[in-house]
């Protein structure tokens, strides 16, 4: 993490999500808005470094590749709450019905469940698993996680990027003090929390936001 007074260079080209009325009402949005703002960050400065060595970037828009073939993407509680937030207040039509279908008949270990049609339906507020997770070289063939079967070629994220956006997030647990945050993050202990996307039970999601639906009519 970069130490106190010393600001992580940031790319001005990557922008951060607002949602200026939401961002009042949840104190937590902002803590998660804000990492993954610095998450980008570090993702968009290590493919720099990467390409400045000659190497390709992989990933291409429209490539599902590892929504399909992962099958231990880790979550915090934050994001699961940000992504219970953006599907119930946010997603529109049609991709709001879609994504609801899915979540009805998701079972623990299939894909992700938010790759519907091909699309990100949470793309916006994918967890940091997803940011982090990129390719160089040759795109990964049918079936392939690059992590397992060639991982020189996958994206190592910047540590500094990476504890900063964490630091943004602890809050949410009720660790507020910068020094706590910093001996969590040194020891890794963040990372207890971390669930597994695909193992969770989405039904409940697809309710909250039938739930949401009636209420506004």
């Amino acid at each position: 993490m970069a130490k106190k007074n010393t600001p992580l260079p940031l790319a001005h080209h990557i922008k951060r999500l607002f949602f200026p009325e939401s961002e009042k009402k949840h104190a937590w949005l902002p803590m998660l808005l804000d990492a993954y703002h610095i998450a980008d960050q570090g993702v968009d400065a290590a493919i720099r470094r990467e390409e400045k060595k000659g190497r390709k970037l992989a990933c291409t828009k429209g490539c599902a590749a590892c929504c399909i073939t992962h099958r231990s993407i880790p979550v915090y509680p934050i994001e699961l709450v940000g992504i219970t937030w953006y599907v119930t207040e946010k997603l529109e039509e049609p991709m709001r019905s879609d994504l609801a279908a899915c979540l009805e008949k998701h079972t623990p270990g299939d894909p992700c469940v938010f790759l519907v049609k091909g699309i990100c339906a949470i793309h916006p507020m994918r967890p940091l698993a997803c940011r982090h997770f990129n390719v160089f070289t040759t795109p990964c063939a049918e079936g392939e996680d690059a992590f397992f079967t060639r991982k020189k070629d996958v994206l190592i994220p910047l540590r500094e990027y990476m504890d900063e956006a964490f630091f943004h997030m602890l809050p949410f647990y009720g660790v507020t003090k910068a020094g706590d945050r910093r001996k969590i993050l040194k020891k890794g202990l963040q990372h207890d929390a971390a669930k597994e996307l695909q193992g969770l039970r989405w039904a409940e999601l697809a309710r909250k936001v039938a739930a949401y639906d009636r209420s506004k009519n």
